[in-house]
Parts: structure tokens; C-alpha cells; sequence
């Protein structure tokens, strides 16, 4: 990308030295981060695995209902005419018993919000990074930097050791030494005599359609790692991280709970061929299979086994269409709550793309979020009217708009590239209004409980002038729905309160819950502080 074009302005290269003086002073450990392994399960029983249950941590300060994951399912309980409780025990006949709910979740829904769409921009292409008040970004030769996500300065040059095409997806390791901090996955191929040597290393290492291309070009795909103290100065590992066919962007991650390296990839959903023909890795699978998500995790960024679907297309999909690219990205302000934005592709209807929206608590199980169409390929003739592709991560604005970058082109993805011409912007959301968890009418909800970060709750929420929503704190005295100050109207991060009261009340190391009416509201997010 050329640099001295709108939006982004050349600077000399800094000394990096500089450079990393700065990075280093940027990342701040979390304190309690999710420490497993060797925790005892019952007295003398010890496990690595992770214990499940509740209250929950956090890793940021908020919550944005994208999933039931934080919402409480219910109870139930059914009573004789004495309110004593015969669940399951009773011998009461079909009349004699009343049924009770307990922490019902009534009257609400799950909905995605259209994004505003804002470009063609001069951005970073690659990676744009977000830490605290400073947006980090990558194009393939160089380093940029920003304090408002629109204006980007030019850092540095990049400089790589075996990089073809520059870094691809740029991700920050919290638990590397300093001179591994910054890491980035990239597509590559390895020669004959590279794939034979790698497989007496690692023989679970690599995965059949790593061969399409074997029998003429005597090469295997796979996917590298780099990594890198500054961001700028890149090293590569001797070895592939794995030896898998997946030709797209893929992205990576550190997980906190888990302790490993997440890995997301393109794959294929595609059954087995024949035991009754010889095998045709070259032309058996590429035209009928329907591109698909990957994922593989390791406790060493330097191995990974190939990966496994984790996500295909849907029946509710056009059986014309293909999921991608993944595009992982996390809430900003919340990294333990998982967002993508695949490109489902539609090849032999239109050669077009739109965006999705998918959300996962773990980046195992992922859930598409209804009303979740949030971009489609524009008219031909536009900048956008081609195709269109999510670009990781999404990012907050200064005055707290979410960001999600894309890039796109004028043309058909698949169409004759001589004059193609590509473009940037960002598919943003204004005051982070991305998902709504709703009740047209009345609703009701118990979140799980909590182990807050902070003993005052502010809320993001919009309702009816007639509506509004009111929170209690479960088994807190002076913290009930109606000691709540009523929330209504258009409320931005506005601070909760229990007659004039703002903290929650609860004992310190104990978990806190929350219960919630909302009567014509929409609720777009919950922080403590």
C-alpha cells in the first residue's frame, strides 16, 4: 500500500529500539487469568482438565449478550397445596400440584444490527491491532500506527528473513518472551525432500490435501509462523506449524482458559473417497467440496496437528455457497467473548461474497447470530460492488464506535484480475450497538453469576419512552427492582443505581447476580467499573 496516499502519512523509520520500548510498556497481565491445571475437583483429586460451573470470570470489563452463554436457563420446582416442594419424590395426583419457575428467562431475543459502512479509506490491509488508546496496523511491507483508527502514520519498513508476501494475520502472544511477542500465520509450500524430512519429524503433522499440487510441482502446502519483538523485524520458524492446505487468511490467537494457541483455518467439508478407486487427491475433492472453517489448538505455537471443521455451510444457506474465510476477531474490550465474520461466497451462482456474524464463548462452539447478514457485495460499479471479506480485529473508536475493517473489490472474486481494484473501510457500529439483547414486550433474565471486576454497573440500552429496564442484585438488601432507578430512553453506558445508591453492594470475593426487567428495551452491553 502506498503510504502516502489520503489518510496515511510516511514517517522516517524509527529507531526500533524505540519501537519496542514502547510496545513493551503497553501490555499490562491481567491478574487472575485462568490458571487450571492441578486444581483439586474433590478432596484428594486433581485435575489439568478445566472444572465447569459457575461464577464466572472475566477477562475485560464487559459483557455483550451475543449468546445465552451469561444468561441463567431456569429451574423448576413443582409444590403441593402445603408450598412443600415434591419434584420428582411426590405422590400428588395430576391436580394437586402447582408448578414454579425459577429464574425464568422470559420475553426476549438475541438480534444483530446492521453495520454503518464507511469507505473507500487508506487503512492497514493486513492486521489492525488494538492496544488501549493506540491502533496498531500491518500492510504487506510495512508498520503503521494511530490514536484514532482513521489516520494512520507509517512506522517502519518491514523487514522479513523468508516471507513471500509479507506477514498475514498479526497477533499479540501475552505469554511469550519479549522476543517472540508479536507471531503471524502465512500460506507457504515446501519442497519434496522439505515434506519427507518433516514427516519422519512429525508424521501426524500433515493432512492428505496438503498434496494437491504434489504430482506436478513436487511440493506440499502448509502454513508457517513467524514471529517478531517489535512487529517489524520478522523471523521465521525453521519448521512448518502444520502441513494442511489452506490457501486463505487464516488467523490466530492465544486463549487464556485453555493456556493455547488457537488456530482457525480454511477447510473443507467433503466426505471420504471410495476404497474402490485409486486414490485422485489433485481433482476428487476441490469441485465438490464446499469450503469450510478449520480448528486446531496447541500448547506450542510451533505444532499444530491439522485441523478439524468447526464450522460448515448450513442447510439455511444456498446450496450454492461456501464459507471462505473465518475473520476471529474478539468484543472489543472483552477478549473472552469470540466474534467471526465469515465470507460465504455464492461461485457458480453470482461470483459474489456477503459477511455473516457468528459468536462463540470458547472458539470451539460457535452459534450464527440471528439477523447476522450484516454486508453484502454492493452494486457493480461501486469501489465494493465485486465482493467483500472482514478483515481482523475489530477495534473501538475513541468516542466508542466499534470498527470492523473489510476489504473489497470492484469486480467478481473469481473474475479476470488485470484491472481489478481493491479498497478498504470499516463496517462500523455507533455507541458498540452491534447486538441487541431485546423484549419487544416485557422480558426477563438472571444472569449467571459473576465475579465482578468492578462494584458499579453501567449499561448500554435503549427502550421506549413508555418502557425501560430495571437490574437487581440478587440477595443484596436495598438492591431490588424496586429500589432501581428506572433505565429508559437512549442511555449510553449510563451508571445504574438503587435509590442514588451506585454500588453493588456485594461481599468482596463473592460473586454477584443479576436479574433484569426490560419492558420495550433493548440491551446492547453491561460493564463494571
Amino acid at each position: 500500500m502506498n503510504g502516502a496516499k489520503r489518510g496515511i502519512r510516511p514517517k522516517p523509520t524509527m529507531k526500533l529500539a524505540a519501537i519496542v520500548s514502547v510496545i513493551a510498556l503497553s501490555f499490562a497481565v491481567p491478574p487472575a487469568w485462568g490458571q487450571h491445571r492441578g486444581r483439586e475437583v474433590v478432596d484428594g483429586v486433581k485435575t489439568n482438565r478445566i472444572i465447569p460451573g459457575e461464577p464466572y470470570d472475566l477477562l475485560g470489563k464487559r459483557v455483550v449478550f451475543t449468546n445465552w452463554y451469561y444468561i441463567q436457563p431456569g429451574d423448576l420446582d413443582w409444590v403441593n397445596k402445603a408450598g412443600e416442594s415434591v419434584y420428582v419424590k411426590g405422590n400428588e395426583g395430576p391436580n394437586d400440584a402447582m408448578f414454579v419457575g425459577k429464574e425464568t428467562p422470559r420475553g426476549i431475543r438475541i438480534r444483530a444490527r446492521k453495520p454503518q459502512v464507511i469507505g473507500p479509506l487508506e487503512l492497514p490491509q493486513r492486521t489492525i491491532l488494538q492496544e488501549g488508546t493506540i491502533y496498531r496496523g500491518w500492510s504487506n511491507d510495512a508498520y503503521y500506527e494511530s490514536t484514532d483508527g482513521m489516520h494512520w502514520d507509517r512506522k517502519a519498513d518491514l523487514v522479513f528473513d523468508k516471507e513471500k508476501d509479507g506477514v498475514q494475520h498479526v497477533f499479540i502472544d501475552p505469554k511469550a518472551p519479549a522476543s517472540e511477542r508479536f507471531k503471524s500465520v502465512w500460506v507457504d509450500t515446501i519442497t519434496e525432500q522439505e515434506f519427507n524430512a518433516f514427516r519422519k519429524k512429525r508424521p501426524d503433522g500433515w493432512e492428505p490435501r496438503a498434496l494437491l499440487h504434489f504430482k506436478e510441482k513436487r511440493e506440499a502446502s502448509c502454513l508457517r509462523g513467524s514471529v517478531s519483538a517489535d512487529g517489524i523485524t520478522w523471523k521465521t520458524l525453521a519448521d512448518p506449524i502444520v502441513v494442511e492446505y489452506a490457501d486463505t487468511l487464516n488467523t490466530c490467537y492465544y486463549d487464556h482458559f485453555l493456556e493455547k494457541y488457537v488456530l482457525y483455518t480454511r477447510q473443507w467439508s467433503v466426505g471420504p473417497r471410495t476404497l474402490k478407486l485409486e486414490s485422485d487427491i489433485r481433482t476428487s475433492w476441490t469441485g465438490v467440496g464446499r469450503r469450510a472453517i478449520g480448528r486446531s489448538e496447541s500448547t506450542d505455537f510451533r505444532s499444530f496437528l491439522p485441523s478439524e471443521m468447526i464450522l460448515e455451510p448450513t442447510p439455511q444457506m444456498l446450496p450454492s455457497e461456501v464459507l471462505y474465510t473465518n475473520c476471529h476477531t474478539t468484543i472489543p474490550g472483552a477478549p473472552d467473548q469470540h466474534l467471526m465474520f465469515p465470507a460465504i461466497w455464492s461461485a457458480s451462482v453470482n461470483d459474489a461474497t456477503r459477511i455473516v456474524m457468528a459468536s462463540s464463548h470458547d472458539g470451539i462452539i460457535w452459534h450464527w447470530i440471528p439477523d447476522g447478514d450484516i454486508l453484502e457485495t454492493q452494486p457493480f460499479g461501486q469501489w465494493n460492488g465485486g465482493c467483500v471479506w472482514a478483515n481482523p480485529e475489530m477495534i473501538e473508536f475513541p468516542d466508542g464506535t466499534w470498527a470492523l475493517p473489510y476489504s473489497a473489490h470492484n469486480v467478481p472474486h473469481k473474475y479476470p484480475r488485470g484491472q481489478r481494484k481493491g479498497g478498504l473501510g470499516y463496517a462500523i457500529w455507533p455507541q458498540g450497538r452491534m447486538v441487541a439483547l431485546e423484549a419487544p414486550d416485557t422480558g426477563q433474565f438472571t444472569m449467571i453469576p459473576i465475579m465482578a471486576p468492578g462494584r458499579t454497573l453501567k449499561i448500554n440500552a435503549v427502550s421506549k419512552r413508555t418502557g425501560g429496564i430495571r437490574v437487581e442484585v440478587a440477595g443484596v438488601e436495598n438492591h431490588s427492582f424496586d429500589d432501581c432507578t428506572l433505565v429508559f430512553g437512549d442511555r449510553y453506558w449510563r451508571v445504574v443505581d438503587w435509590k442514588g445508591k451506585t454500588d453493588l453492594g456485594f461481599e468482596e470475593g463473592k460473586p454477584v447476580t443479576l436479574r433484569f426487567k426490560l419492558d420495550q428495551a433493548e440491551i446492547y452491553g453491561i460493564e463494571f467499573e
